[in-house]
């Protein structure tokens, strides 16, 4: 049976573990979006999880909405994750960037810019802003153009993130931002070819996963979905007769791993009684599988040693927990994060807990 503790390839990335880190928004970066030196602190500290998957990371002024958030469209901002990813490899990780549009989920006191979506759409929450959080904006529907635009956007960002030195890039078609946007009938409304059907819904998907391929090899591209209930108003009414199809897309494409992002009736973020597709998902992806919602050790461990994942993205526990690993492994107990930290500017919170004695 294989064991959590075990290494795995994943793509061109041999990761010495199976306990991956899911990427967290941190909010350290410069209001510029530029990456700042703290961040190699915090990154290496955490650099024995078997793969890092970055914080998300925005492909454009338009799609970064985030405060103090990250982005990878610029020389200046490359040149930013150089050290990081420099600091982590010294530790023996590895590292992919996870690129990122937010699509209807950002405010135009951010980006300068009306917030963009398959379809013209307000989100139902509040949004993250300098000013703290503010009433969202209907969001304008993308055009063909645009999408031609946001195409080539994405290929930038994944030719700057092996420019930066990352590992490979996890596409986020998750948690209700652009593509998980088009990819659900809640919120994609479209009639063209990229609305409608399951398969025209996929499109956008298809189109971001082909470009990154054809830029960085499919054995260093990955891709985050979350196929069950509500995310940030996100949802579909028969999400496996599109989550499916895409995982099954996603397989024939040759992507090194898929990661799902699955709450349950208790998650931490987001509660739903829509059954987890994991199962239908394993059936017709068959590259290495990750799973991450609210593990716990002993499940992860039985989740990879029953066969029904490859491995788990740990998140909220890496946060306090920068030797999460060797806790894990042996079982020792765990710090508790401090939320009121999560997303500030210091280097409270972020690289000051301390390690397992």
């Amino acid at each position: 049976m294989p064991s959590l503790f075990e290494p795995i390839e994943l793509g061109s990335i041999h990761a010495r573990n199976r306990i991956l880190m899911a990427p967290l928004t941190r909010a350290r970066g410069t209001r510029e979006n530029v990456a700042t030196p703290v961040m190699a602190e915090y990154y290496a500290q955490r650099a024995g999880a078997g793969l890092i998957i970055s914080e998300a990371i925005g492909i454009s002024r338009e799609g970064l909405g985030w405060p103090y958030a990250t982005g990878l469209w610029s020389q200046e901002q490359v040149e930013a994750w150089k050290p990081i990813t420099a600091a982590i490899h010294a530790k023996g990780g590895k590292i992919v960037a996870q690129i990122w549009h937010m699509g209807r989920m950002v405010h135009s006191s951010v980006t300068g810019q009306q917030p963009v979506s398959a379809s013209a759409t307000t989100a139902p929450d509040q949004i993250h802003t300098y000013d703290g959080k503010q009433a969202p904006e209907e969001a304008r529907a993308l055009t063909k153009e645009d999408i031609t635009r946001i195409l080539n956007d994405y290929e930038n960002a994944a030719r700057n993130a092996l420019a930066a030195g990352f590992d490979g890039v996890q596409i986020h078609a998750a948690n209700g931002y652009l593509i998980d946007e088009f990819l659900r009938n809640g919120t994609n409304h479209r009639s063209d070819e990229y609305g409608g059907s399951p398969e025209n819904r996929i499109r956008l998907l298809r189109e971001v996963t082909e470009r990154v391929i054809a830029t960085i090899g499919a054995d260093k591209t990955s891709v985050r979905l979350s196929p069950n209930g509500d995310s940030q108003g996100c949802i579909d009414s028969h999400p496996e007769q599109v989550f499916v199809p895409a995982a099954k897309l996603l397989n024939d494409l040759n992507i090194a791993f898929l990661e799902l992002r699955e709450p349950g009736p208790n998650g931490t973020f987001g509660k739903t009684d829509q059954p987890k597709l994991h199962g239908p998902i394993r059936e017709v992806f068959k590259k290495p599988l990750v799973l991450n919602q609210d593990y716990t050790r002993d499940e992860a461990i039985e989740t990879v040693a029953t066969g029904v994942a490859d491995a788990i993205a740990f998140g909220r526990p890496f946060l306090a927990n920068p030797d999460l690993v060797r806790r894990l492994e042996d079982n020792l107990p765990l710090n508790k994060d401090d939320i009121r930290t999560w997303y500030s500017q210091g280097r409270e919170g972020y690289t000051d807990y301390p390690l397992a004695r």
